[in-house]
């Protein structure tokens, strides 16, 4: 099986406002939308908005056993982890097992997120 497609369409128009969902366990400070997914290999193509002054430190960092693709849309995000304030146009490939976060923002950010779960390692 391959990825869903769609055509030409623009996530952050207003009639597509609706498409977003809460987070779970951030309902209240960050948003998803996936844009692809390959329903047998669990490969995902989203986006995730965070919402301004969201703060995910007492949650912690996080990792999993698959490589994910991350970059800024827009925005600027904290990494505690890396100690470093992701800017628009920041890209990351991280490896398995990559600690990232806890992440906070003040003004608020759109990230974009490519996840390979099936390329777990063994």
């Amino acid at each position: 099986m391959a990825k869903t497609t769609k055509t030409y369409w623009n996530p952050f128009n207003s009639e597509n406002q609706n498409q977003w969902q809460p987070v779970a366990g951030l309902e209240d400070i960050a948003e998803e939308l996936t844009l692809s997914i390959d329903m047998e290999t669990g490969e995902y193509t989203r986006l995730t908005r965070f919402k301004p002054g969201a703060d995910t430190t007492p949650f912690g960092g996080k990792s999993h056993p698959y490589p994910e693709e991350i970059f800024m849309v827009s925005g600027r995000l904290y990494d505690q982890a890396f100690d470093q304030w992701l800017e628009t146009g920041c890209y990351a490939s991280r490896p398995p097992g990559e600690v990232h976060g806890p992440f906070k923002t003040e003004e608020g950010c759109v990230v974009l997120e490519v996840s390979f779960p099936n390329k777990v390692d063994k």
